[in-house]
């Protein structure tokens, strides 16, 4: 990941080819987006949760990369802060994960995390 210039939320090239690929096979206009946020539970103490929105709300941070726009409530994004969400098609699993510097630890899953 390229240092960040500011205080964002980042998405990797193969990220962003899955996220168009999931607008088209499920005919999502422009007018959604992505919506990472950070809720309580997992081996970790905290997990990544990830959803297609339409509806900005009035505490949300809106942050775009690579032409995709990112989506996410004040609370999480001070957890989310300089993340980038990546996509794996690999062996050693296959889906969206995030690379996150603020996480002191992660469990084997990926899914969770502790700051």
């Amino acid at each position: 990941m390229e240092t960040a210039l500011e205080n964002s939320i980042y998405i990797s090239d193969k990220a962003k080819e899955k996220v168009e690929q999931l607008f088209k096979e499920s005919e999502l206009d422009d007018t959604h987006f992505v919506r990472v946020s950070v809720v309580g539970g997992g081996c970790s103490g905290l997990s990544y949760k990830l959803d297609f929105d339409n509806e900005i709300k009035p505490i949300d941070q809106v942050f775009e990369d690579k032409g995709i726009k990112l989506v996410t409530d004040l609370k999480s994004f001070l957890y989310l802060v300089n993340t980038e969400l990546d996509f794996s098609d690999g062996l050693n699993g296959k889906g969206f994960n995030f690379v996150n510097p603020n996480a002191s630890r992660s469990c084997g899953c990926g899914e969770s995390f502790a700051v």
